[in-house]
């Protein structure tokens, strides 16, 4: 790789977080090499072999990369957050081994820094074999950020995306080790008043067996809820107080007009109090949070 490139372009880390894709991973290094190589950056490729049982870490160090193996597999989440550590430059360039992601689609990406914090390749081009058994969740788990965010999110969770580093590292401390880490960095971002930029990229059939298990749709739902609730808390907590209120005022009518007056609406009535009120103290941590993430 380049340690030197043309001036005014921002050097490029890349990081390949890989478990067991030695059958994919040597033609996902090439073609990234060569892409960074026409791009004059200066550049970096680090490949995280994540605890593979096969021959990924070798298949990666025969390409003159570096390569970090960790003993045991720790998560996607976690590989991407040691390549990060390990990076030496502030645009970090994440990307999967498995061939779904076109190296030819980073020019594109790159062509948006630096006056965004973060640029998304969306999986939203001409051709995108997404497995139609996942299109369901990963829909609903979009709309879900999108209402929460309230912000555009073509592409919730796609694992190819520029991110400056200094950013990424605010959030360390909140970032998965799973494959919700893009998620995540994701709504941090957004939630955070961050730049992301989206730019339309095709997305292949992967080589070799998916590492995502369906009880990942869940945690990818937990982690949606954790951040709306750490960054922007009044997104939820105002509708869950405002059906209790609504409940509860609709009840104690109705019992007015029957002449009886039931503890229900009361207790409902002061459920909404309580969860505003805790909705405000959210709030409150959660403006610090954000002055103490900006300085």
């Amino acid at each position: 790789m380049r340690s030197s490139g043309e001036a005014g372009l921002p050097a490029i880390s890349v990081v390949i977080p890989a478990y067991n894709e030695e059958r994919a991973i040597t033609a996902q290094i090439r073609e990234v090499a060569q892409v960074l190589e026409a791009s004059g950056r200066a550049s970096e490729i680090i490949v995280v072999d994540d605890g593979s049982t096969d021959g990924t870490g070798d298949c990666a160090a025969r390409e003159g990369v570096e390569v970090i193996r960790l003993p045991q597999n720790t998560g996607y989440g976690n590989a991407v957050k040691r390549g990060i550590a390990a990076s030496r430059y502030d645009w970090v360039l994440i990307t999967d081994a498995d061939g779904t992601y076109p190296a030819e689609a980073i020019p594109r990406l790159l062509a948006h820094i630096p006056d965004h914090d973060m640029v998304v390749g969306a999986r939203t081009g001409e051709e995108v074999h997404i497995p139609l058994i996942r299109r369901p969740a990963k829909w609903f788990l979009r709309r879900l950020a999108i209402l929460l965010a309230r912000h555009p999110i073509p592409d919730l969770n796609s694992g190819l995306r520029i991110m400056r580093k200094s950013v990424v590292q605010r959030f360390e401390n909140i970032l998965p080790q799973g494959f919700s880490f893009v998620t995540t960095i994701t709504l941090a971002m957004l939630s955070n008043g961050y730049r992301v930029a989206y730019e339309p990229i095709d997305y292949r059939r992967r080589i070799g067996s998916s590492k995502i298990r369906p009880t990942d749709t869940v945690r990818f739902l937990i982690q949606i809820l954790e951040v709306s609730l750490l960054f922007q808390p009044l997104r939820i907590f105002l509708p869950l107080g405002a059906v209790l209120a609504v409940a509860g005022g609709l009840m104690l009518l109705r019992d007015l007009l029957s002449s009886g007056l039931s503890g229900t609406p009361v207790a409902c009535l002061l459920g909404a109090a309580l969860i505003w009120c805790l909705g405000l103290l959210a709030h409150r941590n959660a403006q610090r949070i954000k002055m103490g993430g900006r300085r």
